[in-house]
């Protein structure tokens, strides 16, 4: 197959839409050659338009560098390339899922870093979430010094509370900012953590389960903030 796609429909593209819609066709082709696949876009297909030609090499640097397709180590050929692993997930599954794994392409958590990653790129987020939100429990216990029989919102009230005061309650802050401070930790909790504990959560977003990822790092960096608070 070769690009036959108009003018106006390939330049309306976003670029990760044209540039999936190039691999498809490479692979539907049996593509080995990158300029050759070129080549006959332009005598064969609509590429022959400069603009056209243009925004399909942009669409190619894209693939290139997400590592959807990658050099053919059997050809000698500076111009070989087949689709990877990777592209051909992304045929099956589109860009949401590779689009949210670039979002945890930040340097996560040390606690989190590991133990996320390869569970999220396996798929498992449901796993990614409750073993990010899990860390996030375990160090507030360490921190308040709470048994391992405080879990969940329970513990967070323990640690948090203003008005008990919890242990880990900024003295420093105003009443307003200790409630939200409980507010935010409690209902990540109970959203994210405490779910997938008790049933089957399933993510249809990787989206979604990205940003609970982000924000399990978020609030473990916060509980390194309040490690390092001065004691009172």
């Amino acid at each position: 197959m070769t690009w036959t796609r108009p003018r106006a429909e390939t330049l309306a593209l976003p670029i990760d839409a044209l540039a999936l819609l190039m691999l498809h066709d490479y692979k539907a082709g049996d593509g080995w050659n990158w300029q050759n696949w070129m080549r006959g876009a332009e005598q064969q297909g609509t590429a022959r338009d400069r603009e056209i030609g243009r925004a399909l090499s942009e669409g190619w640097s894209w693939l290139m560098t997400h590592g959807l397709v990658v050099r053919d180590p059997s050809q000698s050929s500076a111009d070989a390339y087949v689709v990877s692993r990777l592209g051909e997930e992304t045929l099956r599954y589109g860009v949401g899922k590779l689009a949210a794994a670039e979002r945890l392409g930040m340097s996560l958590h040390p606690r989190i870093a590991q133990l996320v990653e390869q569970q999220f790129l396996l798929g498992e987020y449901d796993v990614a979430v409750f073993v990010a939100m899990r860390e996030v429990e375990i160090r507030v216990r360490d921190l308040a010094g709470a048994s391992d029989s405080d879990l969940g919102t329970k513990l967070i009230d323990k640690a948090f509370a203003p008005g008990i005061p919890g242990v880990l309650v900024d003295p420093k802050a105003e009443p307003g900012e200790q409630q939200a401070m409980l507010n935010l930790f409690k209902g990540a909790i109970g959203m994210f953590k405490n779910p997938t504990s008790h049933r089957a959560v399933k993510y249809e977003d990787p989206a979604v389960a990205s940003d609970a990822v982000l924000l399990a790092d978020l609030l473990l960096r916060l509980l390194d903030g309040v490690e390092d608070r001065p004691a009172a």
